[in-house]
C-alpha cells in the first residue's frame, strides 16, 4: 500500500469518529452535496484544505452521491518554496490539483490602509470567477469548527453583532454556492491527523499576515478560548449553540437584510 492510500485510510480508521463521521454528518445535515453538483475544491496548501480535498475525493470514490470535482490552487503570489511544497503534498496525497496564477499579493500590498481586507476580497472574487469558468456550481472551502466559533466571538467582541460563518452561502454576484464540509471538525483533530501521518503542510505565506498574525484579533480570540477551555471544556460548543438557539422574543432588535425589527413591536 502506498503512502497516499495509507494516509487516506487513516481518515476513516484511526480518525473515523473525529473526522470522517463529522464530515459525513455535516454534508447530510446541511444537504451540502447533491447529485449533479460540480464542486471546485479550493486548496491553499495548509492542513485544512488538504484534508478537505482528501475527504471529498474519498466521498466521490464511494459513489454515494453522483458529483464531479475540480481541485484548484489559486496562487496569489506565493514564494517558490511554498509552491514546491504544495505540489509535493498534492502528489503525495494523490490530489489532482491545478495551479492558476494571480498577482493578488502585489495588488493588495498597494493598499496603504488595509491590504488584508483587499487581499481577502480579491482572493474570494478570483476563486468565484475560476469556479464559474470551470462550470462548477459549488466551491468547497476548508473552514473548520474552531473557525466558526472564533468568528462568532470576533463578531460579538469586535463587530457589535451576532453572526457566524455559515455552512452554506450563496456567493454575491456569482452563480456559485460556498460550502464548508469540515464545519463540525475540530482543529485539534486535524492537527492530530496531520501529526499521526507525519505530514508537513504550508503555513501562512502572506508577506503581511506572516508578520502580524501573532497580534491579530483572531489570535487574541484563540488565546481567550484556550484559557476558557481549562475552566469549561464545553465552551466552544456552547458558543456555537448560542447562534442556533436564538430566541427572537428576547432579542432587543434584529434584522433580515434591510428589514429591521424591535422587541417593542411585541409589547
Amino acid at each position: 500500500m502506498d503512502n497516499y492510500n495509507k494516509t487516506e485510510n487513516t481518515i476513516f480508521s484511526e480518525f473515523k469518529k473525529t473526522i470522517w463521521k463529522k464530515f459525513r454528518k455535516t454534508i447530510n445535515d446541511y444537504d451540502m452535496i447533491k447529485d449533479g453538483d460540480k464542486i471546485a475544491v479550493c486548496i491553499s496548501g495548509g492542513k485544512d484544505s488538504m484534508l478537505l480535498a482528501l475527504c471529498i475525493q474519498r466521498l466521490k470514490k464511494n459513489n454515494e452521491i453522483n458529483f464531479d470535482t475540480e481541485y484548484i490552487i489559486m496562487n496569489p503570489g506565493y514564494p517558490e518554496e511554498s509552491l514546491i511544497k504544495i505540489r509535493s503534498n498534492c502528489e503525495l496525497l494523490g490530489i489532482p490539483a491545478k495551479i492558476y496564477d494571480t498577482n493578488i499579493f502585489d495588488s493588495a500590498m498597494k493598499s496603504p490602509k488595509n491590504p488584508c481586507f483587499l487581499c481577502s476580497r480579491l482572493r474570494r472574487g478570483s476563486l468565484y470567477a475560476k469556479a464559474q469558468e470551470l462550470n462548477c456550481n459549488k466551491i468547497a472551502l476548508g473552514h473548520h469548527f474552531d473557525d466558526v466559533v472564533e468568528t462568532i466571538l470576533m463578531a460579538m467582541l469586535y463587530g457589535s453583532q451576532t453572526q457566524t460563518m455559515l455552512p452554506r452561502l450563496k456567493a454575491k454576484n456569482y452563480d456559485v454556492e460556498v460550502i464548508r464540509p469540515l464545519y463540525m471538525i475540530r482543529e485539534s483533530d486535524i492537527i492530530s491527523w496531520t501529526d499521526y501521518n507525519n505530514l508537513d503542510f504550508c503555513s501562512c505565506s502572506c508577506p503581511v499576515s506572516a508578520e502580524k498574525q501573532k497580534d491579530s484579533k483572531r489570535a487574541e480570540i484563540k488565546s481567550l478560548l484556550a484559557e476558557q477551555r481549562i475552566k469549561n471544556p464545553d465552551i466552544d460548543m456552547n458558543i456555537f449553540r448560542s447562534v442556533e438557539n436564538i430566541d427572537l422574543e428576547r432579542i432587543i432588535s434584529y434584522h433580515n437584510r434591510s428589514e429591521y425589527h424591535s422587541f417593542i413591536e411585541n409589547l
